[in-house]
């Protein structure tokens, strides 16, 4: 898995029905992925106290997750958040300003036939995963043990929109394990 910002505009995609993604599935994932960025953002204000672009970010896919509207502010703070990713100069905070920026990427998942559209349910939980993982020295049952986390964390709402997209590809990466793993868990 790629990297690069989970926030896409639509191009040409098969569309589900949108009986089976309503607005609440999305505020449902939104709160998911507001859980895993705001448990991995400790690492990036260790490292840039005084930047608030991932905590910003938090703070408005909060807020739609709460019942607030879906507005374009908050692809604005997914991409200052990812902006702050690169810009911080630690890989584990950069991967924690990544878990905010796709926590505010979350509330644009659409109804598209495609697997690509559950990394804004994975999205969250991988680079939290990925933080934690890079903070701990590499050790790779951090990691894991932040996608267990997740996996027990997700509700049977996040469960049943999961269920509802295709598989996505075998994992080649380490963030990619993490999504496979993720993707098999709350598949369960």
């Amino acid at each position: 898995m790629s990297e690069e910002p989970l926030v896409e505009e639509l191009q040409g995609e098969e569309l589900l029905s949108e009986e089976l993604l309503s607005e609440e599935d999305r505020r449902h994932v939104t709160l998911y992925a507001v859980d895993c960025a705001e448990r991995a953002l400790p690492l990036f204000e260790a490292k840039a106290l005084l930047d608030t672009r991932p905590y910003e970010a938090i703070e408005g896919a909060r807020a739609f997750g709460r019942g607030g509207p879906r507005t374009k502010q908050l692809r604005t703070l997914a991409w200052a958040a990812y902006a702050a990713a690169r810009e911080v100069g630690d890989p584990a905070a950069a991967a924690a300003a990544r878990a905010a920026g796709s926590a505010a990427g979350a509330p644009y998942m659409h109804a598209l036939a495609t697997p690509h559209q559950t990394k804004h349910v994975f999205g969250p939980a991988m680079y939290l995963a990925q933080a934690r993982e890079l903070a701990s020295g590499g050790d790779p049952g951090i990691g894991d043990e932040e996608i267990r986390w997740a996996i027990e964390r997700a509700s049977p709402a996040v469960r049943a929109v999961v269920r509802r997209f295709p598989a996505g590809p075998s994992a080649r990466t380490r963030l990619g394990a993490f999504a496979s793993r993720l993707e098999a868990g709350l598949r369960r």
